[in-house]
């Protein structure tokens, strides 16, 4: 069975949000949430400490989450950047938790991220390892706090999510980056922190390249030319992100798969959406790019989403093990399939963590 890596993996927030147990199966967690009705998702999650263990996925880039919305944005989030600041802690808490507990050991070091994946090929009954990452920076009210972050262990993080952001735009919305964007630019380079350019939008996207010098990725973002959105990438910026050495993850919501996407409306079984979908996205890269060794994985999956919105074929994280038949029917060799699997990740980290 490959080893897996997924580089984006929302586990707090459906710890703390959605009231997750994930040390339990999907099944479980499933049949708990039965006739709850305040997300889309309740009864339909993929993952789970149990699930990430069957799919041989032993490490993954999870992260911190909360957005600061002004009042005049309609879109859902918290009042003032104090209250997302103090709703990443609440969710860092919960990571160690699950650490206390023996279910997650958290990677701050190449060091510490190679002997886990050494340990793991011999043992998988140990801890999931998993990289600090904070999607969207509204909740550093300061740099100074984006310096305690780094102290707990952050070691990526994305300038913007939806909408304008404290320090970027992100996903449907328009602008630059500004000074205080440039400012968080500068002390995330100066920490030695990847940036993640997911959800920026294409101006914030292009800003963010021409001051920062240090490592990125784009941790979970598909193809425009095959789904003409904006929360996707061009074959301009993909380039870009190459050029920088930087690699892109393949996320696994239904609307970044496929065109014309309708949330609540379409469904999977309908589109004919299975993982399969993703080979497309993943092949566009590879021939852009002349190679397999800018791709990685980056699912998503359970962000906000279950599988009312995913691969109508995938029950639960586990499934990301069909991607090797899929990609070997392709004509992927081994060792293409290893690259994106896991070792393209595993190297980038390796060479950037500090």
């Amino acid at each position: 069975m490959n080893f897996i890596i997924d580089a984006h993996l929302d586990l707090s927030m459906n710890a703390m949000e959605w009231n997750r147990d994930l040390r339990h199966e999907v099944s479980y967690i499933r049949k708990s949430e039965a006739g709850l009705k305040d997300f889309p998702d309740r009864e339909k999650n993929t993952v789970s400490f149990p699930a990430m263990r069957k799919g041989n996925i032993g490490i993954c880039v999870a992260t911190l989450i909360a957005r600061y919305v002004k009042p005049e944005n309609p879109l859902p989030g918290w009042n003032s950047p104090e209250q997302a600041w103090a709703q990443t802690q609440a969710q860092l808490a919960w990571y160690r938790a699950m650490e206390k507990d023996g279910h997650l050991v958290q990677l701050k070091s190449a060091a510490a991220l190679n002997q886990h994946f050494e340990n793991w090929q011999q043992e998988k009954e140990m801890p999931l390892g998993y990289i600090l990452s904070l999607e969207g920076a509204d909740s550093i009210v300061s740099l100074e706090h984006l310096e305690l972050m780094y102290e707990e262990g952050l070691r990526a993080i994305g300038a913007a999510h939806y909408g304008p952001g404290t320090y970027a735009h992100g996903t449907d919305s328009e602008g630059g980056i500004g000074q205080k964007g440039k400012d968080l630019v500068k002390k995330v380079e100066e920490l030695g922190l990847i940036i993640d350019l997911t959800h920026l939008c294409d101006e914030s996207f292009w800003e963010t390249l021409d001051c920062y010098g240090g490592p990125l990725w784009a941790s979970h973002s598909n193809c425009r030319a095959l789904v003409p959105n904006h929360r996707q990438f061009s074959d301009e910026q993909i380039k870009a992100i190459v050029a920088r050495e930087g690699i892109i993850g393949m996320a696994f919501d239904a609307w970044m798969m496929i065109p014309n996407w309708k949330r609540g409306i379409t469904t999977p079984e309908a589109s004919g959406l299975k993982i399969e979908t993703i080979i497309a996205h993943i092949d566009h890269i590879c021939q852009l790019t002349g190679s397999s060794e800018h791709l990685m994985i980056g699912s998503d999956l359970d962000g906000g989403f279950g599988k009312e919105q995913c691969p109508h074929d995938l029950e639960t994280i586990a499934d990301l093990q069909k991607l090797d038949h899929l990609l070997s029917q392709k004509g992927y060799s081994p060792s293409d399939i290893d690259n994106i699997l896991y070792k393209n990740a595993l190297g980038f980290l390796s060479a950037h963590l500090t």
